[in-house]
């Protein structure tokens, strides 16, 4: 199964190594939903991401992420490193790794790859905000983006809403065609589109997972009753969505202070006065607390503006671990 049993010798637990084939088989998108939503809902601390900088040997400027998160029973972070060099090197750009410990004992629990866990998270937490901010009756999923995130973004989705259609649109129509070709492999019916404003224009539910740093969603193309989710932008100068979209729609985020502050769709129209910190209606918590009740109308434009949190892979991870501890992975 691709994992390393847990042995006991006294108080001494030997952790479990997760491979990226066991977390693939353990890490259902309904499940992962579920997950996120009782952690949302759970008594969690979340201290503010850290971020250090190094220089390699060759002297490029290095990026160490650490995101910590823990619950009474189980304490989390996530590594990341950002080599922009490694491409050069035929390795990846970034690496990062997960590790699970016993919040009470200190001990570590297990240790996994933290690539697949952070995209299917992402996905779920898109998901789990549609739950409340997307119409009941939307049938027109649009994903914008042909990366990893756009692949499981459909999947989750579809989990929330019983979408009878599905669009695919990338930059890349070859890279779109061949994502749209693996989701019809597992019975997803979906379609490219070759215009971006046509497919906004027939989509209920618009999921954007890119890494444009202009806007690639012109507000004059959204129209009542529609439910816009962007993931991809993640610095403040990155948006994937204009002004006028911000202005015409009700705000939601995972988490304030990383949405209005780390990315450029509300960073940029908050600087310029367009937007307050008031803009808000709520975060994710809110949310699945019932705190704030989501939409409000059909014709409401609502956005939601993911920035990730260490908590989501702390719920992910937990999950993980509690099935192969107990050998159930259903």
């Amino acid at each position: 199964m691709g994992v390393t049993p847990p042995l006991v010798y006294g108080r001494t637990v030997f952790m479990l190594n997760i491979s990226l084939d066991t977390l693939i088989a353990v890490l259902d998108y309904s499940s992962v939903i579920e997950a996120l939503q009782q952690v949302f809902v759970s008594d969690f601390e979340m201290p503010l991401r850290h971020h250090h900088f190094y220089h390699s040997r060759e002297g490029t400027e290095n990026t160490l992420i650490l995101m910590p998160s823990w619950t009474s029973e189980f304490l989390g972070i996530k590594q990341v490193v950002v080599a922009p060099d490694n491409p050069a090197k035929n390795l990846p750009s970034i690496n990062a790794q997960y590790t699970l410990l016993d919040a009470n004992t200190g001990q570590v629990l297990a240790v996994m790859g933290a690539a697949y866990l952070t995209s299917v998270r992402t996905a779920c937490t898109s998901a789990l905000a549609a739950k409340y901010l997307a119409r009941q009756d939307a049938e027109t999923l649009l994903v914008v983006g042909t990366g990893k995130v756009a692949f499981h973004l459909v999947q989750a989705h579809c989990k929330i809403r019983n979408y009878r259609r599905i669009i695919i649109w990338g930059r890349n129509v070859d890279k779109a065609s061949k994502m749209s070709a693996k989701l019809l492999s597992l019975g997803f019916k979906t379609e490219v589109a070759n215009s971006l404003e046509d497919a906004v224009d027939e989509a209920d539910v618009i999921s954007c997972a890119t890494m444009s740093a202009e806007p690639l969603i012109e507000g004059k193309w959204l129209k009542p009753g529609q439910h816009l989710d962007l993931v991809g932008a993640y610095k403040p100068h990155m948006r994937e969505a204009d002004d006028l979209a911000i202005e015409r729609s009700s705000l939601f985020v995972d988490s304030r202070d990383g949405a209005l502050h780390e990315a450029g769709e509300l960073a940029i129209p908050l600087k310029n006065g367009l937007i307050s910190i008031d803009s808000v209606q709520a975060d994710i918590v809110e949310l699945c607390s019932a705190r704030h009740k989501g939409r409000n109308s059909k014709e409401e434009i609502t956005l939601f503006k993911s920035m990730g949190l260490a908590v989501e892979d702390l719920a992910a991870a937990t999950l993980a671990y509690r099935r192969l501890k107990d050998g159930n992975l259903q």
